[in-house]
């Protein structure tokens, strides 16, 4: 990164964001404000009208709103954040070109906030990320340890009427914390003091080349935190150079569960928290329901011990936290007991997680996906078709949008119609409904009591509002 302006140099310029109201960019951009920076941006949905109240809270906030043409770029001397992915045609990369703007990927710029902090905490794995850097967020805050938070979901525990998109957290300048990503690469610009590994499974990368990456990544850390659970996460642990494991099956992970001890509901659970380091037991209450989320907590307990909370303390502090919009996020259940669930479920192991902790209690599944793109279901598609045929039981229903598109040159020649040939050939029931109209008058004719009816996709905020759309439509 050597042809960037030292830090006092470059957040001493103006800022303008390319997709302000992302899920990577506007915790970011929030970040950047609070701490003084001039912040512009520009976003297709702000165009198109998508998600009003989204950006209506941002110019709020005090964010200066362009549209899509490039005419919020007009000095030399603005730093243009963008995709690494976005198209040269796009107004905005064609303006800053001209005057000779800098431009970073939004992670590039993270990264610098990250590496020029007192203590970076990183959250890596192919799932589970956001999950445990809100639980992990809310710990160090609940603590008194302030953190900073860059998160890629909003935080229910740091929302606000003033900031109800509360994806990030601006704390003291000590503590760092932040998902990084994989799936560009860019989890290699991070210098962790503490680096988090969940778990490595086929997502955006192959699994040779995840393997590099996350092997780098906890060669990079002070300490490496691993789930030991996790057979391709804990094969990397000899390249940590100091390590605390966690894990709920495997009784060498330093911080672990009780045997018999997990009791699990509908929307929450307990257990014994095992500290082996002192054989100390804690007890946990979780208000967010499944397995997959219990190991979600151990990672945010290990990880906090890293940082130096007491285990007691994080346990204790966990009994508060609220949980994240999309993930597991239940709109509303009527009066025919039918409960409609909004999830950021999009790749095999996240739809799995889901999936399995409804199965985990009686009522038949109604799963409504949406793709997230062309690219990822011709990467991914096959593992994804596997999920929902092993995952759904008899009787269960998956029904297939086309995948999600803002426009440009992608590949669209390959979509959702060959994952649900895939999935009624391995014998599930599956349909494919081009618009998402379609898909949700579809599920009004064969919703019954008892239902659970989830909503699932990325990179799409407007899932949200067709969830509540379904609730509200069947209330």
């Amino acid at each position: 990164m050597s042809e960037f302006p030292t830090p006092e140099q470059l957040f001493a310029r103006p800022f303008f964001f390319c997709g302000i109201g992302g899920s990577g960019m506007l915790p970011l951009a929030q970040i950047l404000k609070s701490r003084g920076c001039t912040v512009a941006g520009s976003d297709r949905a702000y165009d198109q009208g998508h998600t009003p109240e989204k950006f209506s809270a941002l110019e709020q906030q005090g964010f200066a709103l362009h549209p899509q043409d490039g005419s919020g770029i007009v000095s030399g001397d603005q730093v243009l954040v963008a995709s690494a992915a976005i198209e040269d045609t796009v107004p905005e990369v064609k303006a800053a070109k001209d005057l000779g703007c800098l431009r970073m990927t939004r992670a590039e710029l993270n990264s610098i906030l990250f590496n020029t902090s007192g203590a970076g905490i990183a959250v890596a794995g192919t799932s589970g990320k956001s999950t445990v850097t809100g639980m992990l967020g809310w710990i160090l805050e609940a603590t008194g340890r302030s953190p900073t938070i860059m998160n890629g979901a909003v935080m229910k525990n740091f929302v606000s009427p003033e900031r109800p998109y509360a994806s990030s957290v601006v704390g003291g300048n000590a503590i760092y914390l932040s998902e990084v990503d994989e799936s560009d690469g860019s989890i290699a610009l991070y210098r962790p003091a503490v680096g988090v590994l969940l778990n490595v499974s086929l997502d955006h990368k192959s699994m040779e080349e995840l393997r590099q990456l996350f092997g780098d990544y906890l060669d990079r850390s002070r300490i490496g935190v691993i789930n030991a659970d996790d057979a391709e996460a804990l094969a990397l642990l000899p390249r940590a150079k100091e390590v605390i494991t966690f894990g709920i099956e495997q009784d060498k992970a330093q911080i672990g569960i009780v045997a018999g001890s997990i009791a699990e509901g509908p929307v929450r659970q307990a257990a014994m928290v095992v500290d082996r380091h002192d054989g100390s037991e804690h007890s946990l209450l979780l208000n967010v329901p499944g397995r997959h989320n219990l190991s979600n907590a151990l990672a945010a307990i290990a990880g906090a011990a890293a940082a130096g909370v007491p285990v007691a303390a994080a346990v204790e502090a966990l009994a508060g936290y609220a949980g994240l919009a999309r993930r597991f996020d239940i709109i509303g259940t009527n009066h025919a007991a039918i409960t409609v669930i909004d999830d950021f479920g999009h790749n095999p192991e996240k739809c799995a997680a889901t999936l399995r902790t409804l199965r985990q209690h009686p009522g038949r599944v109604i799963a409504f996906f949406q793709p997230h793109g062309y690219g990822p279901l011709r990467q991914m598609g096959d593992e994804l078709a596997q999920t929902f045929a092993s995952e759904l039981a008899e009787g269960d229903r998956v029904i297939f949008s086309d995948p999600v598109y803002f426009g440009g040159t992608t590949d669209r020649s390959e979509g959702s119609e060959r994952i649900v040939r895939l999935i009624e050939d391995a014998g599930s029931h599956a349909e494919h409904i081009p618009t998402r109209k379609a898909c949700g008058d579809r599920i009004m004719q064969i919703a019954g009591p008892g239902d659970r009816i989830v909503v699932m996709g990325a990179r799409d905020d407007t899932l949200t509002a067709f969830a509540q759309d379904l609730y509200a439509r069947l209330s």
